[in-house]
């Protein structure tokens, strides 16, 4: 192997270190090998070039820099994660709203949300029980674009029902995107590898960045 060949391997090591099959570590012993046994068998008369020379060690040590600097990053990671769920320990008991059209009941009372993607001037929430049949509704008007809330007095009949929610918007004619949310509380926060993640009182575990807001 020719030290140009070795330079072609290092470079590709240096720009994907973590798929390399071979480590930083052996990467510069292969060098250094190579290295002396060209230094002791070099011309005299045509030595090697020592800023070639130079800029390949230096090429090594980039590689063994990345490698370790993947695993300081790895490290690092793994402690902001946990310290994110320490500070996350403080929203258990509190309400978010994540992406979905279950109408959440409490005492009586449904509650939801949707996010409009313009200003709509009519805005009818369609309350529906397992079937699929509408058993009320809530309508609401003149609303700005971005994330609204309602709430609806659940029938007795209905009370120990599951319901879900369909909302339609319009702006005069012109209809209106509309994304429902539905609203749970949070009572734990655990992690899943690197990741943060939310159990709510439905029993759904969703991760942190799955939360659309906060209530």
């Amino acid at each position: 192997m020719t030290i140009a060949a070795l330079n072609t391997n290092t470079k590709t090591a240096a720009s994907s270190v973590s798929d390399s099959s071979t480590s930083a570590a052996e990467q510069s012993d292969r060098f250094m090998k190579l290295l002396v046994a060209q230094m002791q068998n070099q011309d005299p008369l045509n030595p090697m070039d020592n800023a070639q020379v130079t800029t390949q060690m230096a090429q090594i040590s980039t590689v063994s820099g990345l490698e370790k600097l993947n695993g300081t990053v790895s490290g690092l990671n793994g402690q902001f994660v946990q310290l994110q769920a320490m500070q996350s320990a403080a929203l258990i008991g509190h309400d978010v709203a994540v992406e979905g059209n279950t109408l959440r009941v409490q005492d009586g009372t449904g509650d939801g949300g949707f996010e409009l993607s313009n200003a709509a001037t009519d805005v009818k929430v369609e309350i529906q029980n397992s079937a699929g049949a509408t058993i009320g509704t809530v309508e609401l008007k003149d609303l700005e674009a971005g994330r609204h809330d309602f709430s609806y007095a659940v029938p007795d009949a209905y009370k120990n029902s599951a319901l879900s929610f369909k909302v339609t918007a319009t702006s005069g004619k012109t209809s209106v995107d509309a994304m429902t949310l539905a609203h749970e509380r949070i009572k734990a926060v655990s992690t899943f590898g690197d990741t943060l993640a939310l159990e709510l009182a439905n029993g759904d575990r969703l991760a942190y960045d799955a939360v659309w807001a906060f209530l």
